[in-house]
Protein backbone atom coordinates (compact mmCIF):
# COMPACT_ATOMS: atom_id res chain seq x y z
CA UNK A 1 0.00 0.00 0.00
CA UNK A 2 1.35 3.43 -0.95
CA UNK A 3 1.74 5.86 1.91
CA UNK A 4 0.54 9.45 1.52
CA UNK A 5 3.50 11.81 1.09
CA UNK A 6 3.52 15.06 3.06
CA UNK A 7 4.57 18.09 1.04
CA UNK A 8 6.99 20.26 3.05
CA UNK A 9 6.24 23.96 3.50
CA UNK A 10 7.56 26.59 1.11
CA UNK A 11 11.10 27.80 1.68
CA UNK A 12 12.35 31.37 1.68
CA UNK A 13 13.11 31.33 -2.05
CA UNK A 14 9.59 30.17 -2.95
CA UNK A 15 8.01 32.79 -0.67
CA UNK A 16 10.10 35.56 -2.20
CA UNK A 17 9.20 34.38 -5.71
CA UNK A 18 5.49 34.44 -4.75
CA UNK A 19 5.85 38.01 -3.44
CA UNK A 20 7.48 39.16 -6.67
CA UNK A 21 4.74 37.51 -8.74
CA UNK A 22 1.97 39.06 -6.64
CA UNK A 23 3.61 42.48 -6.90
CA UNK A 24 3.74 42.22 -10.70
CA UNK A 25 0.08 41.24 -10.79
CA UNK A 26 -0.86 44.09 -8.47
CA UNK A 27 -2.33 41.71 -5.89
CA UNK A 28 -1.71 41.79 -2.16
CA UNK A 29 -2.01 38.73 0.11
CA UNK A 30 -5.15 40.16 1.74
CA UNK A 31 -6.92 40.09 -1.64
CA UNK A 32 -6.42 36.34 -1.83
CA UNK A 33 -8.17 35.86 1.51
CA UNK A 34 -11.03 38.36 1.26
CA UNK A 35 -11.99 38.08 -2.40
CA UNK A 36 -14.78 35.47 -2.82
CA UNK A 37 -14.18 32.60 -5.24
CA UNK A 38 -15.93 32.76 -8.61
CA UNK A 39 -16.05 28.94 -8.87
CA UNK A 40 -19.63 27.74 -9.52
CA UNK A 41 -21.28 25.53 -6.89
CA UNK A 42 -20.10 21.94 -6.97
CA UNK A 43 -22.63 19.38 -8.23
CA UNK A 44 -24.27 16.92 -5.89
CA UNK A 45 -23.28 13.28 -5.80
CA UNK A 46 -26.58 12.32 -7.42
CA UNK A 47 -25.80 14.66 -10.33
CA UNK A 48 -22.12 13.84 -10.79
CA UNK A 49 -21.90 10.06 -10.27
CA UNK A 50 -23.80 9.17 -13.50
CA UNK A 51 -21.46 11.44 -15.50
CA UNK A 52 -18.35 9.70 -14.16
CA UNK A 53 -19.96 6.28 -14.59
CA UNK A 54 -20.48 7.00 -18.30
CA UNK A 55 -16.85 8.14 -18.68
CA UNK A 56 -15.02 5.14 -17.20
CA UNK A 57 -14.36 1.73 -18.71
CA UNK A 58 -16.72 -1.21 -18.34
CA UNK A 59 -14.41 -2.95 -15.87
CA UNK A 60 -14.08 0.14 -13.68
CA UNK A 61 -17.83 0.66 -13.72
CA UNK A 62 -18.46 -2.95 -12.75
CA UNK A 63 -16.13 -2.69 -9.73
CA UNK A 64 -17.14 0.77 -8.49
CA UNK A 65 -20.85 0.98 -9.35
CA UNK A 66 -21.93 -0.78 -6.12
CA UNK A 67 -19.98 1.72 -4.02
CA UNK A 68 -21.15 4.72 -6.04
CA UNK A 69 -24.73 3.63 -5.42
CA UNK A 70 -23.99 3.44 -1.71
CA UNK A 71 -22.45 6.93 -1.76
CA UNK A 72 -25.49 8.26 -3.64
CA UNK A 73 -27.74 6.71 -0.98
CA UNK A 74 -25.76 8.21 1.90
CA UNK A 75 -24.78 11.59 0.41
CA UNK A 76 -26.95 11.97 -2.68
CA UNK A 77 -28.07 15.56 -1.99
CA UNK A 78 -24.70 16.76 -0.68
CA UNK A 79 -22.23 18.60 -2.89
CA UNK A 80 -18.85 17.14 -3.73
CA UNK A 81 -16.95 19.75 -1.70
CA UNK A 82 -18.90 19.08 1.51
CA UNK A 83 -17.65 15.68 2.84
CA UNK A 84 -14.43 15.69 4.85
CA UNK A 85 -11.71 12.99 4.97
CA UNK A 86 -13.06 12.02 8.41
CA UNK A 87 -16.55 11.47 7.00
CA UNK A 88 -15.15 9.33 4.18
CA UNK A 89 -13.29 7.21 6.72
CA UNK A 90 -16.47 6.90 8.80
CA UNK A 91 -18.46 5.77 5.75
CA UNK A 92 -15.76 3.23 4.88
CA UNK A 93 -15.91 1.80 8.40
CA UNK A 94 -19.70 1.66 8.21
CA UNK A 95 -19.60 -0.33 4.96
CA UNK A 96 -16.83 -2.52 6.37
CA UNK A 97 -18.98 -3.46 9.35
CA UNK A 98 -21.95 -4.41 7.14
CA UNK A 99 -20.24 -6.83 4.74
CA UNK A 100 -21.45 -10.42 4.54
CA UNK A 101 -19.07 -12.67 6.49
CA UNK A 102 -17.81 -15.60 4.41
CA UNK A 103 -15.17 -18.23 5.00
CA UNK A 104 -12.57 -16.28 3.00
CA UNK A 105 -13.63 -12.88 4.41
CA UNK A 106 -10.88 -10.34 5.14
CA UNK A 107 -12.70 -8.42 7.87
CA UNK A 108 -14.37 -6.13 5.33
CA UNK A 109 -11.07 -4.51 4.36
CA UNK A 110 -11.73 -5.06 0.67
CA UNK A 111 -15.08 -3.27 0.82
CA UNK A 112 -13.56 -0.29 2.64
CA UNK A 113 -10.65 -0.16 0.20
CA UNK A 114 -12.96 -0.29 -2.83
CA UNK A 115 -15.17 2.47 -1.42
CA UNK A 116 -12.22 4.83 -0.99
CA UNK A 117 -10.90 3.86 -4.44
CA UNK A 118 -14.33 4.58 -5.96
CA UNK A 119 -14.42 7.99 -4.27
CA UNK A 120 -10.88 8.76 -5.42
CA UNK A 121 -11.91 7.96 -8.99
CA UNK A 122 -14.92 10.25 -8.61
CA UNK A 123 -12.92 13.12 -7.12
CA UNK A 124 -10.10 12.77 -9.65
CA UNK A 125 -12.61 13.46 -12.40
CA UNK A 126 -13.97 16.38 -10.37
CA UNK A 127 -10.45 17.84 -10.14
CA UNK A 128 -9.93 17.38 -13.88
CA UNK A 129 -13.25 19.11 -14.57
CA UNK A 130 -12.33 22.04 -12.31
CA UNK A 131 -15.21 21.27 -9.96
CA UNK A 132 -12.84 21.25 -6.98
CA UNK A 133 -9.14 21.96 -6.59
CA UNK A 134 -6.52 19.31 -5.96
CA UNK A 135 -6.01 20.68 -2.44
CA UNK A 136 -9.73 20.25 -1.70
CA UNK A 137 -9.81 16.58 -2.67
CA UNK A 138 -10.95 14.79 0.54
CA UNK A 139 -10.67 11.26 -0.89
CA UNK A 140 -6.93 11.70 -1.44
CA UNK A 141 -6.49 12.40 2.26
CA UNK A 142 -8.58 9.43 3.43
CA UNK A 143 -6.23 6.45 4.01
CA UNK A 144 -7.05 3.00 2.70
CA UNK A 145 -7.06 0.14 5.24
CA UNK A 146 -3.81 -1.78 5.43
CA UNK A 147 -3.96 -5.03 3.48
CA UNK A 148 -3.48 -8.33 5.25
CA UNK A 149 -0.94 -10.85 3.93
CA UNK A 150 -2.35 -12.90 1.06
CA UNK A 151 -3.72 -16.36 1.84
CA UNK A 152 -3.12 -17.58 -1.72
CA UNK A 153 -0.61 -20.37 -2.08
CA UNK A 154 0.79 -22.25 -5.04
CA UNK A 155 -0.34 -25.84 -5.61
CA UNK A 156 2.27 -28.49 -4.78
CA UNK A 157 3.32 -30.74 -7.66
CA UNK A 158 1.57 -33.75 -6.17
CA UNK A 159 -1.78 -31.97 -6.00
CA UNK A 160 -1.37 -30.64 -9.54
CA UNK A 161 -0.68 -34.18 -10.77
CA UNK A 162 -3.88 -35.38 -9.09
CA UNK A 163 -5.90 -32.64 -10.78
CA UNK A 164 -4.44 -33.46 -14.18
CA UNK A 165 -5.08 -37.18 -13.65
CA UNK A 166 -8.75 -36.60 -12.81
CA UNK A 167 -9.18 -34.27 -15.78
CA UNK A 168 -7.57 -36.79 -18.14
CA UNK A 169 -9.61 -39.80 -16.96
CA UNK A 170 -13.08 -38.31 -16.36
CA UNK A 171 -15.47 -35.81 -17.89
CA UNK A 172 -17.05 -35.49 -21.33
CA UNK A 173 -13.92 -34.19 -23.09
CA UNK A 174 -10.69 -35.15 -21.25
CA UNK A 175 -8.50 -33.95 -24.14
CA UNK A 176 -9.93 -30.45 -23.99
CA UNK A 177 -9.85 -30.43 -20.18
CA UNK A 178 -6.18 -31.37 -20.01
CA UNK A 179 -5.32 -28.85 -22.72
CA UNK A 180 -7.01 -26.09 -20.72
CA UNK A 181 -5.14 -27.15 -17.57
CA UNK A 182 -1.88 -27.16 -19.46
CA UNK A 183 -2.61 -23.70 -20.82
CA UNK A 184 -3.16 -22.29 -17.32
CA UNK A 185 -0.20 -24.15 -15.82
CA UNK A 186 2.37 -23.11 -18.40
CA UNK A 187 1.21 -19.57 -19.18
CA UNK A 188 -0.38 -18.53 -15.83
CA UNK A 189 -3.22 -16.93 -17.78
CA UNK A 190 -6.51 -16.13 -16.13
CA UNK A 191 -9.94 -17.42 -17.06
CA UNK A 192 -10.73 -14.33 -19.12
CA UNK A 193 -7.53 -14.75 -21.11
CA UNK A 194 -8.32 -18.38 -21.93
CA UNK A 195 -11.90 -17.55 -22.99
CA UNK A 196 -10.71 -14.70 -25.22
CA UNK A 197 -8.17 -16.78 -27.15
CA UNK A 198 -8.56 -16.97 -30.94
CA UNK A 199 -6.37 -18.68 -33.60
CA UNK A 200 -4.82 -15.26 -34.36
CA UNK A 201 -3.41 -15.16 -30.82
CA UNK A 202 -1.22 -18.25 -31.41
CA UNK A 203 2.31 -18.26 -32.75
CA UNK A 204 2.90 -21.98 -33.50
CA UNK A 205 6.45 -21.44 -34.80
CA UNK A 206 7.67 -20.09 -31.44
CA UNK A 207 5.07 -21.86 -29.26
CA UNK A 208 3.81 -18.49 -27.98
CA UNK A 209 0.46 -16.99 -27.08
CA UNK A 210 0.35 -13.27 -27.67
CA UNK A 211 -1.04 -11.54 -24.55
CA UNK A 212 -1.71 -8.25 -26.34
CA UNK A 213 -4.66 -9.79 -28.13
CA UNK A 214 -6.00 -12.16 -25.49
CA UNK A 215 -6.34 -10.35 -22.17
CA UNK A 216 -5.84 -11.90 -18.76
CA UNK A 217 -2.17 -12.88 -19.09
CA UNK A 218 0.64 -11.78 -16.86
CA UNK A 219 3.80 -10.14 -18.15
CA UNK A 220 5.10 -11.15 -21.55
CA UNK A 221 3.83 -13.77 -23.92
CA UNK A 222 2.60 -17.08 -22.61
CA UNK A 223 4.84 -19.92 -23.81
CA UNK A 224 4.09 -23.61 -24.21
CA UNK A 225 7.06 -25.92 -23.80
CA UNK A 226 5.93 -28.06 -26.72
CA UNK A 227 3.45 -27.21 -29.46
CA UNK A 228 0.25 -29.29 -29.21
CA UNK A 229 -0.37 -31.52 -32.20
CA UNK A 230 -2.57 -30.01 -34.89
CA UNK A 231 -2.15 -26.37 -33.82
CA UNK A 232 0.08 -25.44 -36.73
CA UNK A 233 -2.32 -26.93 -39.24
CA UNK A 234 -5.35 -24.95 -38.10
CA UNK A 235 -4.89 -22.14 -40.59
CA UNK A 236 -4.85 -24.51 -43.59
CA UNK A 237 -7.14 -27.33 -42.49
CA UNK A 238 -9.67 -25.58 -40.26
CA UNK A 239 -10.28 -25.66 -36.55
CA UNK A 240 -9.69 -29.40 -35.96
CA UNK A 241 -6.55 -29.76 -38.07
CA UNK A 242 -5.79 -32.23 -40.86
CA UNK A 243 -6.23 -35.33 -38.68
CA UNK A 244 -9.54 -34.43 -37.10
CA UNK A 245 -10.37 -33.49 -33.55
CA UNK A 246 -7.87 -35.74 -31.73
CA UNK A 247 -4.89 -35.46 -34.07
CA UNK A 248 -2.94 -38.14 -35.88
CA UNK A 249 -2.35 -40.40 -32.85
CA UNK A 250 -5.89 -40.73 -31.57
CA UNK A 251 -7.74 -39.19 -28.68
CA UNK A 252 -4.92 -39.23 -26.13
CA UNK A 253 -2.02 -38.30 -28.45
CA UNK A 254 1.15 -40.20 -29.19
CA UNK A 255 2.10 -40.67 -25.53
CA UNK A 256 -1.33 -41.70 -24.27
CA UNK A 257 -2.93 -40.21 -21.22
Amino acid sequence: MTENTITPGAGPEEIEAARVLLARLGVCPDDLVTTPSTRPPAPTFTEYIPQVSDAVSTGTRRVYSTYWKRVATEWGDRRLNEPTPLEIKQLAEKIRSQVVVRRNARDGRGAAEHLIAALRCLYNHAVDDGVISEADNPAKKAPKPRRLPSTRRGLPDSRLEEINHVAATTGNDPVLDTLILRLHTETACRRGGALALTPRDLDPDQCLILPGRAGGFGCGAGALRQRPRGVRRQGRHGRQGRHGRHGRHGRHGRHGR
